[in-house]
């Protein structure tokens, strides 16, 4: 189990990281503006932008909670635990019908 104090230096480390990258992105992004006013260098900048667009979308990733960034993966694990919980419910419920409600009950919640 990885203790409370490591998880929060590693929280605040992905903060900081995040914060750096986007004032890196802010100016690659000012670079890549004045770089597509000049004719000549506007394919030069519309590659840039693109990077500084996906350098923006990496530090909004690193800052918040991996719940918030990653949602598809936590709804996943809080299916998983529903489903869990449903099949331990079931089996330990009474056999017949108080089996069979049970189970009713427990798929009405997990459709929640």
């Amino acid at each position: 189990m990885v203790s409370w104090k490591l998880r929060e230096v590693v929280r605040i480390l992905r903060g900081l990281v995040g914060a750096v990258l986007w004032i890196v992105a802010a100016v690659l992004g000012l670079v890549s503006i004045v770089l597509c006013i000049t004719v000549i260098l506007l394919p030069i900048g519309l590659a840039l932008l693109s990077v500084t667009r996906r350098l923006f979308g990496m530090a909004v990733r690193l800052m918040l909670p991996r719940d918030v960034a990653h949602p598809v993966e936590h709804g996943r694990k809080q299916l998983k635990r529903k489903a869990q919980d449903t099949s331990k419910q079931v089996r330990r419920s009474k056999p017949g019908k108080a089996a069979a409600k049970a189970g009713r009950k427990a798929q009405k919640r997990l459709k929640k």
